[in-house]
Order: structure tokens, then C-alpha cells, then sequence
């Protein structure tokens, strides 16, 4: 697949609330950076094993209410997508909103590296 048509294959998923499922068209060693380090996790994520349980992690400490998804913007082997998430933590019961943006790298027909961008203001 192409970087667009994985861009755009990620986007819909990313709309059906399919955030697993996109997990498919990641390299094995795929990387995910963070603009900062979570709870009991560094900023960035080596192999797809971290990467899905880090999205498990995710899952299981915020309950989502929505989640717009913008985009794709291609460049070449790169894409970017916006997210905009109603989210509450479940520890804390604190709703908030975030946006962030996501630029994927594709190589050899996988994403092989995502780095999200976002305020950390929440």
C-alpha cells in the first residue's frame, strides 16, 4: 500500500472507533513518540507489541465521549491527521478536551514511526 492509501485506510478506521484494528498496517518495529512521557511510560514506544499496549493502557484510564478525526495530509512517505477527543479519566472523573495531530511515516507499505503533537495543557 502507499502512504496515501494507508493515510486514508488509517483515517476511516480511526472514525469507526477502529483504533485496534488499525494497529495491522504497522511494521513490527514500528516506533511511537510522544510529545511527553505517560504515566509509568516514556515518551517513546518501541515495537508494535508496546505500541497496541500502550493503546490498551489508553482504553482502560479514559472513557472517550467523541473523537473527530481531520485529515489526511500527505507529503510524500508522510501523512499528518488531527484528532480532537472528548475524553474523561476514569481515575480522576476530570472531562477535558484534547487535540493533537499525528504524523506517520510509511515505509515498505507499513507505518513504521507516529509522533503525536499536542499542548499538554488539557
Amino acid at each position: 500500500m502507499t502512504a496515501i492509501e494507508i493515510a486514508n485506510q488509517l483515517v476511516a478506521l480511526c472514525r469507526q472507533g477502529k483504533n485496534a484494528e488499525a494497529k495491522a498496517m504497522y511494521a513490527e518495529d514500528a516506533v511511537s513518540v510522544e510529545a511527553m512521557a505517560l504515566p509509568g511510560a516514556p515518551a517513546e514506544t518501541r515495537g508494535l507489541a508496546g505500541i497496541r499496549a500502550k493503546g490498551e493502557w489508553w482504553s482502560a484510564n479514559h472513557a472517550i465521549h467523541s473523537a473527530v478525526v481531520a485529515g489526511p495530509w500527505p507529503l510524500g512517505d508522510r501523512f499528518i491527521i488531527g484528532f480532537k477527543f472528548d475524553v474523561t479519566v476514569k481515575a480522576s472523573g476530570h472531562r477535558m478536551t484534547m487535540e493533537e495531530m499525528g504524523l506517520y511515516t510509511v515505509a515498505g507499505g507499513k507505518i513504521v514511526r507516529e509522533e503525536y503533537f499536542y499542548s499538554g495543557g488539557g
